[in-house]
């Protein structure tokens, strides 16, 4: 089994850190996402067991671990014949079939017409329902990785509250200052950051930064209008915020699509780093993210997962690689992704391709 980053000199944990302070790293940090396909198939290449994820990391060099207490309270929603259920949340999803596999999509939506009331009532899982016990052990399992608390989900608005309602009605609630609406998003966002605040207390100063999200933008432009942004969306992330500077973590947030426009606003707000970043999407190529924001933004993602490591050849992904270092390299500040997650339409000589690629090109020689 071949270890992609044999050559590594300083920990992991080192080099992300490194990089959050804009310093020189010995390479460039490398993260790893992909969708159940194509995740299996990448263990079968590398002789694998299907449930060795932690194994497919190393292989692969990946220099990040995430830590969150699992939920282990009862079961808050019933089981739907046809559905899958998120049982804390009520979340449904239905398994839909393509040409390269499947994947569970959002459907149904049981608080789309639901007022005051009914959200009031709504089953949520309370902060106690969660095992902090095993955050430090876990912590200390990977204390030589780059340990984030969170993920993309963690204080996202219009994405995860769209689950419940519609994306739809969601835009509408924040436009009209619904208060169904804007309930849902409060409840929700009170109970993850109770969450989050008590993981970071059960790591005992071993979480390296905090990871939330927010989807602000199409491919063409932004989802909603700065002055929306910054009556909704930035006040609310601003709790979260507040909470990552008093434990003294970095904060890096994950916005898909075009969503530059915003930056402005999460630099003055105390972000760090920003996340995904869809080269496609309008002011998100490399180029322009380095030129506006470098130095001031620590980048993480530009690998497009609708791009070469989709639809090129294997030549075609290193050249794609070996080009987003080279813009995003100078002075520090860049960690290698996929944007989003690796899909299940990519070939799995493409994606190893791109992290061999990263390896080698990635170096500060």
């Amino acid at each position: 089994m071949k270890y992609l980053g044999k050559n590594d000199r300083l920990t992991s944990k080192e080099r992300v850190l490194k990089v959050f302070n804009f310093e020189i790293p010995d390479r460039v940090p490398i993260n790893y996402s992909a969708n159940p396909q194509i995740d299996l198939k990448l263990k079968q290449f590398f002789g694998l067991r299907p449930d060795a994820h932690e194994d497919l990391l190393r292989v692969l060099g990946v220099d990040f671990r995430t830590v969150n207490a699992p939920y282990v309270g009862p079961p808050l929603h019933p089981q739907v014949e046809g559905r899958r259920v998120d049982p804390q949340w009520g979340i449904r999803t239905r398994w839909i079939e393509h040409g390269s596999g499947g994947y569970w999509d959002y459907c149904d939506f049981p608080l789309k017409d639901a007022d005051e009331e009914m959200i009031a009532n709504w089953p949520m899982p309370s902060p106690e329902d969660y095992d902090y016990s095993i955050v430090y052990d876990v912590c200390k399992k990977y204390e030589d990785y780059a340990i984030s608390v969170g993920g993309a989900g963690l204080g996202d608005i219009i994405n995860s509250n769209g689950m419940l309602r519609g994306m739809e009605q969601v835009l509408v609630d924040l436009i009209t200052d619904n208060p169904a609406g804007l309930l849902l998003i409060d409840r929700k966002l009170e109970i993850q950051l109770e969450v989050t605040r008590r993981t970071i207390e059960a790591a005992k100063g071993k979480i390296d930064f905090m990871w939330v999200g927010e989807d602000l933008g199409t491919q063409i432009g932004p989802l909603i209008g700065m002055d929306l942004f910054r009556k909704h969306i930035l006040p609310r992330h601003q709790k979260l915020f507040e909470l990552a500077k008093a434990y003294e973590l970095p904060i890096m947030i994950h916005t898909c699509g075009s969503s530059s426009w915003a930056y402005e606003d999460f630099i003055k707000a105390g972000v760090r780093a920003v996340d995904t970043l869809q080269p496609e999407a309008k002011d998100m190529h490399p180029a322009y993210l380095k030129k506006r924001f470098g130095g001031r933004l620590v980048f993480h993602g530009c690998i497009s997962t609708a791009g070469p490591v989709a639809f090129g050849t294997r030549e075609d992904v290193i050249k794609n690689v070996r080009e987003t270092l080279e813009i995003m390299m100078p002075g520090s500040g860049y960690c290698l992704a996929p944007t989003h997650a690796l899909q299940d339409n990519s070939p799995v000589e493409n994606v190893v391709a791109m992290y061999e690629a990263a390896h080698y090109y990635g170096q500060y020689r």
